[in-house]
């Protein structure tokens, strides 16, 4: 092992971390009317670490550090998917978060956060995979909180005590399986478990699988969720909606992807993603405040992207399927949320009554969105689901494919019952703010930072629907163990 060419390759991690800490620290000395530099060295933290995990996309797949960590297509695209992402959540709340009392530390926590998530993504020892767990978990629980509010102290405790249940489910499982397996390295319990009991090593696949599932917001594990997405501010609930769940999957695939047919996992995997879309989709179509409804609509996401789940390793799509529709639900679930970020007034369905004609730009990225989210063409997440459905039916699992074809019909009722308000002649006039100004100037009232960010995300959701070839091609390269 060579330590300092190992630790060259965690680079765009270490730069993370070092923008999480300078962060912190600029930030206890800088008055509040200062607190603009710790954004900026977040943005530059982040950006680093993206050219970072560009580089070391073009070396060989590999594994640092006793084959604890892999460095390869899972871990790369993850690491730029989640900087990218974290990057998008910063600029559209700075109209949120300038000022704000914790304005510094809230920067700090999402890079804490998006660290954990890297470290999930090439997690390849199980010691790796409860670090990365724990660094994404114990960040977030703050966040959450951050607001200060009723709600917000009521879904951070929530969060906090399902995350710590699962948590100890995930120590449970690791210990087990180091038992069965007699170590935590992948490359290890890929051989080891082969002859190991059945019912021992469907425990621990069970325990960790359940606490990356909280992770991802999936069944059983998804209960934080629309709470959490409500009671936050609308930057963390992009971010607590989006990048846990790029770690927590693609975690959850590099395991799945060693453990023996001893145990029918796939058939495991399954019910799991046949229960998250199905109970995301039931739960958000009579939601009317547009938070929560965006918070169930990404516990039906992780149905579909648990898809190429169940059959890693069984079929020659699961990987690039995966790496594609994450890189797609990032990009159209943030769309969404810098939407609502744009215009803060509007909290309910009813509030976006003739949003399109007030702010046309706006409307049609929203439109983009919602109508990505359910898979429609030419947007990223159509192409992502499709090849999700494929790598379902070339892996055997078929009912799974129809389950997943009808919750996506399904999803479009909730989806249009937040888009058919907005063409309505009349102008909706927010109740936050009907008393201080005339419904002409209300209908106004967004932000432009995170308006901006909602025409980009909207671009670039029809972008990357175009270009998904090449992404597919690039991300089918094997993981290393």
């Amino acid at each position: 092992m060579n330590v300092a060419l190992d630790t060259l390759a965690l680079l765009p991690e270490v730069f993370v971390l070092a923008g999480a800490i300078v962060a912190l620290l600029a930030g206890s000395f800088l008055p509040r009317n200062r607190q603009v530099a710790t954004r900026w060295i977040a943005i530059l933290a982040l950006m680093a670490s993206v050219v970072a995990a560009a580089v070391g996309m073009m070396q060989p797949s590999t594994t640092i550090f006793e084959a604890s960590f892999a460095v390869d297509i899972g871990s790369g695209f993850g690491r730029i998917i989640i900087a990218l992402a974290t990057i998008f959540v910063i600029v559209l709340g700075i109209e949120e978060l300038s000022g704000a009392r914790r304005e510094s530390e809230t920067y700090a926590l999402l890079l804490l956060a998006a660290l954990g998530a890297m470290l999930l993504c090439g997690a390849s020892d199980l010691l790796i995979l409860v670090t990365g767990y724990l660094l994404t978990s114990i960040p977030l629980y703050a966040l959450i909180g951050m607001s200060r509010s009723p709600g917000a102290a009521e879904a951070a405790m929530k969060t906090y005590l399902l995350g710590a249940l699962l948590g100890i489910m995930m120590m449970l499982g690791v210990s087990v399986l180091f038992g069965v397996g007699g170590g935590t390295s992948y490359r290890q319990l890929a051989l080891a478990l082969v002859d190991a009991p059945a019912a021992a090593v469907a425990m621990g696949v069970v325990g960790v699988l359940g606490a990356l599932m909280f992770k991802a917001g999936g069944v059983p594990g998804h209960f934080w969720i629309p709470d959490a997405t409500q009671a936050s501010g609308t930057a963390v609930a992009a971010f607590l909606t989006t990048v846990p769940k790029i770690g927590a999957l693609i975690a959850a695939y590099r395991l799945l992807d060693i453990i023996p047919g001893s145990i029918d996992w796939p058939l495991l995997v399954g019910l799991l993603a046949a229960a998250s879309m199905t109970l995301g989709n039931f739960a958000a179509f009579w939601q009317d405040d547009v938070r929560r409804l965006l918070g169930w609509s990404t516990v039906s996401q992780v149905g579909y992207l648990m898809l190429p789940l169940a059959v890693a390793g069984r079929s020659d799509l699961a990987l690039p399927s995966l790496l594609l529709y994450l890189a797609g639900y990032a990009a159209t679930n943030l769309t969404a949320f810098a939407v609502v970020a744009a215009l803060p007034t509007r909290r309910t369905l009813t509030d976006y009554r003739g949003a399109a004609r007030t702010h046309p730009w706006l409307a049609g990225a929203l439109i983009v969105s919602l109508l990505g989210l359910v898979g429609t063409p030419p947007t990223i997440v159509f192409i992502g689901k499709l090849t999700t459905l494929a790598a379902a039916w070339d892996g055997g699992l078929v009912w799974l494919v129809v389950i997943a074809v009808i919750n996506s019909v399904a999803s479009l009722f909730y989806y249009l019952r937040w888009l058919a308000p907005m063409f309505s002649r009349a102008v909706a006039l927010p109740l936050s703010s009907s008393a201080a100004s005339p419904a002409a100037a209300t209908a106004r009232v967004r932000r432009r930072w995170a308006a901006g960010s909602a025409v980009t995300g909207a671009a670039s959701v029809l972008i990357l629907g175009i270009v998904a070839g090449g992404i597919l091609s690039i991300a089918g390269s094997p993981l290393a163990h």
